[in-house]
């Protein structure tokens, strides 16, 4: 056993000298070549010096062992598969030394250095297929010099869309998607979450030059904006102060920018730069991925990524390697190791015991992992990934079955990706929100709109190249709270039942913007609780009137305000008091609104009431025969109140059918008032004019009046109670028409208190107070008495008949007249 691992050491320290590879081999009747970046990347620069390797990469690691796990898995009679891989470092250069190596003669395996005749004629190899490399740059460079003989490669990650070109790339083959595919899935996923405009970050490598050309192509047949494109020099990874001053430039336009999302379709090394400065920054933008390095372990575990934003991504479908896990369990025996799995051990030993193991199940902690940490087998099974893993087992496979029916551009979709950073304390989350089909359709992805960019009491503005930028609102302006992306004038909105956010005049800042409020009549306003407290004593004052009244029923006193026909007239009076609890609070189409035609309705009966009664002091006292013969016709005074009220109730349900009011949201400039709006000026004004008219006869009539025999005062009383009634909608109409604001409905409110407290007060009052503390005047002899020496007074006879409740006979004392009775 320790002579097989000298033997394997003394082969990998043969091939990682000052210039040399890090490479394992195992021979066999056909070699199948590898290039992998176990390291990421090296430390060229422009000056001179050693080159070394650098940012020993796990899972890359794990990659090759999975080519050398499936090689093994081959069962092919008669034929012996070996293997000869090479770690590239990253490094163009260097991936075109260890094709070079793969290319010659493999008669002394030990030998890793090029010979000196290397331009020359090559000689027919072993090795007959390349698996590799990783990235586009690299494979355009291998994918050149395996032509020349003829040597198929099977490239596991380069997606570069110019690789499809088989006049220039004849051997080439992958086994992931063209990046053809990638940026017509990026575009898709844009348009699908409804943003506008993008800026797409390339890089001046085969990879990022040809993906950010086939982006502006795609885009281009769309109505999304591309904000700017910018390519990054070709040696931005240096990170030197070259690099430093093109990042700074970049992340000043992207912070001036509009745009709702970045495409970053570079090469990873690049994205850790940009990503790192964004987080110093905290510029919490949205960031599309490319394929390198959207499950990247090394870009999820920089610290506070979370601050750069939201990262959507496009990976490779995920397909575990089957068994693979189990290999890697027992990767470190003896039968299993090789020279990678040495050099790996020289950097993460095996723990001797389980409490020295990293108790750590995401493999991104594997870049800020000290030198020599140990590690135990299970942190290497959890670095295994789906993606690029199972490319390089089906390169394997693909080679086994001989290269049959493998087409050089497969097409397998993606899985659309989202990095879930809400829970910081277990990092990032790579969840799969989607898929891109190889048939160019999403599915299951959730829409963005571009709303979400902008704050409460922001405007979006056209101030950039592409697209409105977020701008506080300018004062009397408003923005919705629904996420919708427009700004519209409080004069000009068609409103929707929604709450709004205003900005005031100062200095227009965020902190003066707040919530339009809805603004109605209160139930707490003080006005409100006036008006209410008032109503609440007409019902009551009424109630008890009409206690009284039924008491006192067959009394002269009810007779003579028109017997059973007070009883409908305090009802109606109730129904008004009641009506104006409807004028107070939100509007409501069924019940706030039907406020005012009802009561047109219940006024008009109580007003219908009084001419009844008139009409009926009228008849009593009239002594002209021709004029009095008409008057006794229309003494029916439940016919006159049946039509005359119904006239108004066809008016009211005929305003309630056609154009009835209805609830309405009116804007200002930080409120919205809730109002009932009249539609038809036409019907409120009929309904007002039909009671005045009443009103105005009823004045006419009780004016006649107050010269007959009248000992309760009914014809005076009344003439106050219609004159106040006509006197209060004569002010109350203009008002009503001109005045705006929420008290509106309160001076509806106060005009029906006003006009049934005057018909109540006037009217009914007097009444109540003769029955209950001038009793002397409620009886049948009171009233006979006050006629006979009213007309006595006159020089008129007055003879008394018991037939009636009470009858009298008049006659002139010095002419003949004709009696007259009641």
């Amino acid at each position: 056993m320790f002579f097989i691992q000298l033997f394997v050491m003394s082969v990998f320290h043969s091939c990682l000298g000052e210039n040399g590879l890090l490479r394992v081999y195992y021979p066999g009747n056909i070699i199948i070549g590898g290039l992998f970046p176990i390291h990421l990347k090296t430390n060229r620069t422009d000056t001179s010096g050693p080159l070394f390797c650098q940012d020993y990469d796990i899972q890359m690691f794990l990659r090759s062992q999975v080519m050398i796990y499936a090689i093994r898995e081959l069962n092919l009679p008669n034929i012996t598969i070996g293997y000869d891989i090479y770690d590239t470092c990253g490094d163009v250069g260097l991936a075109l030394r260890a094709t070079l190596q793969l290319l010659k003669n493999q008669s002394d395996p030990q030998s890793c250095l090029v010979p000196a005749d290397a331009q020359s004629k090559l000689p027919e190899p072993k090795t007959k297929v390349v698996i590799g490399e990783r990235t586009s740059e690299a494979s355009i460079a291998v994918a050149r010099l395996v032509a020349l003989s003829s040597v198929a490669q099977i490239s596991y990650g380069s997606t570069s869309e110019v690789l499809s070109r088989k006049y220039k790339f004849p051997t080439f083959l992958r086994t992931v998607p063209s990046d053809e595919y990638q940026t017509r899935g990026m575009v898709e996923l844009v348009k699908t979450f409804y943003w506008q405009t993008v800026i797409i970050v390339g890089s001046d490598d085969e990879y990022g030059k040809y993906g950010s050309d086939s982006l502006v192509k795609t885009f281009s047949k769309t109505n999304i904006c591309i904000e700017f494109v910018h390519i990054l020099s070709a040696d931005f990874n240096i990170n030197g102060a070259k690099t430093q001053t093109e990042l700074t430039e970049l992340l000043e336009k992207i912070k001036n920018s509009s745009a709702e999302a970045i495409i970053l379709f570079t090469k990873e090394i690049n994205v850790e730069i940009i990503l790192k400065e964004a987080i110093k920054h905290k510029f919490n933008r949205t960031w599309i991925a490319s394929d390198t390095w959207s499950s990247s372990p090394k870009i999820f575990a920089i610290p506070d990524i979370q601050l750069a934003g939201q990262v959507f991504g496009f990976i490779f479908k995920q397909i575990e390697v089957p068994g693979f896990k189990d290999y890697v369990m027992s990767i470190f025996n003896g039968t299993q190791k090789n020279a990678f799995v040495e050099y790996y051990l020289t950097q993460h030993p095996l723990c001797s015991n389980q409490s020295e193991e990293v108790k750590v199940n995401n493999c991104s902690l594997n870049y800020q992992l000290e030198s020599n940490q140990c590690l135990g087998t299970s942190f290497l099974a959890n670095c295994i990934d789906k993606e690029e893993s199972y490319n390089i087992y089906l390169a394997v496979q693909v080679i086994g079955e001989g290269l049959r029916h493998f087409d050089g551009d497969p097409s397998l979709g993606y899985d659309i990706v989202y990095w879930n950073m809400s829970e910081f304390n277990k990092g990032v989350q790579i969840q799969t929100i989607g898929e891109y089909l190889p048939n160019g359709k999403i599915t299951k992805g959730s829409a963005y709109n571009c709303a979400k960019t902008c704050d409460p009491g922001q405007e979006l503005t056209e101030r950039k190249i592409c697209c409105k930028v977020c701008v506080s609102c300018a004062d009397g302006t408003f923005s919705p709270g629904n996420g919708k992306s427009f700004i519209t004038n409080i004069d000009k909105v068609q409103l929707y039942r929604q709450k709004l956010i205003v900005c005031t005049s100062a200095a227009h800042s965020d902190s003066n913007c707040f919530n339009k409020t809805d603004e109605f009549l209160l139930w707490t306003d003080p006005f409100s609780v006036i008006l209410s407290s008032l109503a609440v004593v007409g019902i009551i004052t009424t109630v008890v009137f009409a206690v009284l009244f039924a008491v006192y029923f067959k009394t002269p006193i009810v007779k003579a305000v028109g017997g059973y026909l007070c009883f409908l007239e305090l009802f109606s009076l109730v129904a008004g008091f009641c009506l104006t609890f409807t004028f107070i609070g939100k509007p409501t189409e069924k019940i706030h609104c039907v406020g005012v035609p009802l009561f047109g309705v219940s006024f008009t009966v109580c007003i219908s009431c009084i001419l009844a009664n008139l009409l009926q002091i009228l008849v009593a006292f009239n002594f002209n025969l021709n004029v009095g013969s008409w008057v006794k016709k229309l003494n029916k005074p439940l016919l006159v109140v049946t039509i005359v009220s119904g006239i108004q109730l066809a008016l009211s349900v005929s305003w309630l059918i056609v154009n009835p009011p209805i609830p309405k949201e009116m804007p200002g400039k930080e409120t919205i008032l809730q109002q009932c709006e009249t539609q038809s000026l036409e019907y409120f004004i009929a309904m007002l004019a039909y009671n005045a008219f009443l009103g105005f006869i009823c004045l006419v009539f009780a004016f006649k009046g107050k010269q007959l025999p009248d000992l309760y005062k009914n014809a005076s009383l009344i003439t106050i109670s219609m004159l106040l009634f006509v006197v209060i909608w004569i002010i109350f109409l203009p008002i009503y028409l001109t005045l705006t604001g929420k008290y509106k409905p309160a001076v509806q409110s106060a005009a029906i208190l006003t006009s049934c407290f005057s018909v109540l007060g006037c009217h009914l009052a007097p009444k109540c107070y003769i029955m209950l503390f001038r009793k002397e005047l409620n009886h049948e002899s009171a009233i006979t008495e006050y006629i006979r020496k009213h007309y006595e007074r006159k020089g008129i006879s007055v003879v008394y008949d018991p037939h009636w409740s009470w009858r009298v006979d008049i006659s002139l004392r010095h002419s003949a007249r004709p009696t007259a009775h009641t």
